[in-house]
């Protein structure tokens, strides 16, 4: 059983800071892959997790499906 679903079943928030996937969010128990399991959530939803605006999570959204474009139409594997 991996960490995060550890923490879903037993609803536990993660203290572990050092964890590639901790951030301090408590309605999803620090983690950012239980944040992700909720479903669809608007840019502004995002922003305030993270504590950046609904803007720079926009401009990443941009640059990250760039990436993926390129990556795709070039038929090689993506790194981030």
């Amino acid at each position: 059983m991996k960490c995060f679903e550890a923490h879903k079943d037993y609803k536990i928030s993660c203290n572990n800071t050092d964890c590639k996937f901790w951030i301090r969010h408590s309605e999803s128990m620090n983690c950012t892959v239980l944040a992700g399991n909720k479903g669809p959530m608007t840019l502004q939803k995002i922003g305030d997790i993270f504590g950046v605006t609904r803007m720079r999570i926009c401009q990443i959204e941009k640059k990250t499906l760039s990436k993926l474009l390129v990556s795709i139409e070039n038929g090689k594997k993506l790194t981030l």
